[in-house]
């Protein structure tokens, strides 16, 4: 067991000092492409800074003899692109029971390390994986000489895993945040259902049988989310440590309604983000995932009325107290890290201080 004071200790002699707190950079849109694909790596640069994080994916999806080549096409894209302040470059390996990851890791660290953020890791099951990515990512900054870590996502994409959340948030100070991989963990799970996330229209409840024909009635029924336990629980596992959840991929390109349904019930379950496998979910995730107008104008209605935050307040005839005024600042205080990177988003938030100014004068 390490000694606590020990923690924030490098891992390797020469390797940089690990982060004390994440940094809270704005993620809602983490945008899978694939660097092998020509198509796609050109698309790369018109793509920098209307997307908070850029991901090139060496793992599923890319097939066993393309491997290679998607590794080194993302070292190309990563030495040729200015990604600017705005715009992160992440990267998910393959699973660490791959014979591609050593190379992966290697490869990337010591010959672009320097302008990648992230490195997501499949199919997490413990810390004890963490501690191995960690270990070695340590090593290879030494090597290369970098002066900042590189940190680390987890994919919840097996029952061990998610029994495990609470210990792999906690694993090491690199630690970024979590992902749900609901294909796998499906599988992993045997639950009986072949879709990407998303809800399942046999996962319901039925209301209750009124009237003279019993049972047999008409009754209404409501389809239920498959996800909710397993994202509230990374969700709490990662709020405790520090670090941030994310919902991941939603497979029906199609149906960007119940995609904006599925991106909202995170965000309001604690989610600051998910992935994007399509250009039109990228602007979905955009709004899902900043807050509404409307909901930053009653927040800052709410932190006015508030004064020094003891006490109550009635406003709009609701009760207004000191854990209302601490749910409002969470709204604030994201809001302003999102309208610091998005113009578009700062106007639209300044419009509203102006009206409420102008309401209150």
């Amino acid at each position: 067991m390490r000694s606590p004071k020990d923690f924030f200790a490098p891992l390797a002699v020469g390797a940089p000092a690990p982060v004390m707190q994440v940094p809270a950079r704005p993620s809602r849109v983490i945008h899978f492409f694939d660097p092998g694909n020509e198509k796609m790596a050109a698309k790369v640069p018109s793509l920098v800074g209307s997307v908070d994080v850029l991901l090139g994916n060496l793992e599923d999806a890319i097939k066993a003899d393309h491997k290679e080549a998607a590794r080194s096409g993302l070292v190309q894209i990563a030495k040729a692109t200015d990604f600017g302040e705005n715009t992160q470059l992440w990267t998910r390996v393959n699973a660490l029971d791959s014979p591609w990851v050593l190379d992966d890791l290697t490869t990337l660290v010591t010959e672009v390390g320097a302008k990648l953020d992230v490195v997501m890791v499949p199919k997490v099951q413990g810390p004890e994986d963490i501690h191995y990515v960690d270990r070695l990512l340590a090593q290879l900054e030494a090597k290369a000489g970098l002066t900042r870590p590189i940190l680390v996502h987890a994919i919840l994409e097996t029952a061990r895993g998610v029994a495990n959340v609470e210990e792999i948030a906690g694993a090491s100070p690199r630690m970024q945040g979590m992902s749900l991989g609901p294909a796998d963990l499906a599988a992993d799970r045997r639950m009986k259902t072949t879709r990407v996330g998303g809800g399942h229209p046999g996962y319901l409840v039925r209301q209750d049988p009124d009237g003279p024909d019993g049972i047999f009635s008409t009754r209404q029924t409501y389809q239920q989310d498959l996800w909710h336990y397993t994202i509230a629980r990374m969700v709490d596992a990662c709020a405790m440590h520090g670090i941030f959840a994310y919902y991941g991929p939603f497979g029906d390109i199609k149906d960007v309604v119940a995609c904006e349904d599925q991106f909202r019930n995170a965000f309001l379950l604690g989610c600051v983000g998910t992935w994007s496998l399509h250009p039109v979910q990228i602007d979905i995730a955009k709004r899902v995932f900043s807050p509404s107008t409307e909901d930053v104008a009653h927040a800052r209605r709410v932190v006015q009325a508030m004064g020094d935050g003891t006490g109550a307040v009635m406003l709009d005839g609701k009760m207004e107290d000191d854990a209302s005024l601490k749910q409002c600042r969470v709204m604030l205080q994201l809001a302003e890290r999102l309208a610091a990177t998005d113009p578009e988003l700062a106007e639209r938030y300044a419009a509203v201080a102006s009206d409420a100014q102008g309401v209150a004068g």
